[in-house]
């Protein structure tokens, strides 16, 4: 499988700083015990979050303002810059890879016809096809999936499974609340960079999309799940407790979002009353 690499000559990732931010000091090498280790550090560190498109900005994806943003100044981001910069690490390292594009089906009907809005990669390794995914938010598999139907497959926190039938488009489906639950469908298409560009620009500008209209943020440190939307902040633990808080105040938004998901905030002007604006 040839990778579908969407680098310049000029601009390619600094692994050093990329491992060093998630906190991989082992020797990494393109197997599934590196894909692994790789996926499970980077959720755990890099905190998925909308705030640019909150604020009204349109994330960069080349991967000098990705890892900038997400490496050097310790903060986050949704699909297209989480899975940009996953997958450049993983190409670096040696992996071959392929940027796959999904419709999200979390929250809608199973019939429902959504555009491709979200970001995902096909990962080789030790002869198989694996599904690597550090962008969807509060439900975001903690390790690699490998491409094979009707199998429940562990991670470090809920289980997940594939389906496929009669030849159509995959489904991830996530096991919570004592059912299985689809988050998105997709097909084995590879994307380019203007495919991400023009769904990046949908996603993080229409009037209507929710990266647009609130505040997202999702982590996933050993053995539980942070979620925030809008002032309403969450703990799940993998053991089936949840603790919810709703937050009074902007000071409180600011402070759940340095500390538990911990995002060096930016400070542009109006923030504060942005925050203040959320729904509860």
């Amino acid at each position: 499988m040839q990778s579908s690499n969407h680098q310049t000559p000029d601009a390619s990732i600094d692994l050093h700083a990329y491992l060093e931010r998630i906190g991989v000091r082992t020797p990494v090498a393109p197997n599934l015990q590196t894909l692994r280790v790789l996926i499970t550090a980077h959720v755990a560190a890099i905190p998925f979050e909308n705030l640019d498109p909150f604020l009204g900005i349109s994330p960069a994806l080349d991967i000098a303002s990705v890892q900038r943003k997400l490496v050097y100044d310790r903060r986050g981001g949704y699909c297209f810059e989480q899975n940009r910069l996953l997958g450049d690490a993983l190409r670096a390292i040696g992996f071959a890879v392929t940027d796959l594009a999904a419709r999200v089906l979390w929250g809608q009907p199973e019939d429902a016809i959504t555009a491709r809005t979200h970001m995902l990669l096909r990962v080789e390794a030790e002869g198989k096809s694996w599904l690597a995914d550090c962008g969807f938010g509060g439900n975001t598999p903690t390790g690699p999936l490998e491409l094979v139907p009707d199998v429940e497959q562990a991670t470090p926190h809920e289980p997940f499974r594939l389906l496929r039938r009669d030849g159509s488009d995959w489904r991830l489906q996530l096991f919570a609340a004592d059912a299985w639950q689809t988050l998105y469908r997709f097909d084995l298409q590879p994307q380019f960079p203007a495919d991400y560009r023009v769904s990046n620009y949908w996603t993080s500008t229409y009037p209507d999309s929710h990266f647009v209209t609130g505040l997202s943020a999702a982590r996933a440190p050993a053995g539980c799940r942070l979620t925030l939307r809008n002032r309403l902040f969450t703990e799940r633990t993998t053991g089936g407790t949840t603790a919810k808080t709703t937050l009074a105040t902007a000071a409180e938004i600011r402070a759940v979002l340095q500390n538990r998901f911990l995002i060096r905030l930016p400070d542009p002007p109006g923030l504060d009353a942005k925050l203040i604006a959320l729904p509860q």
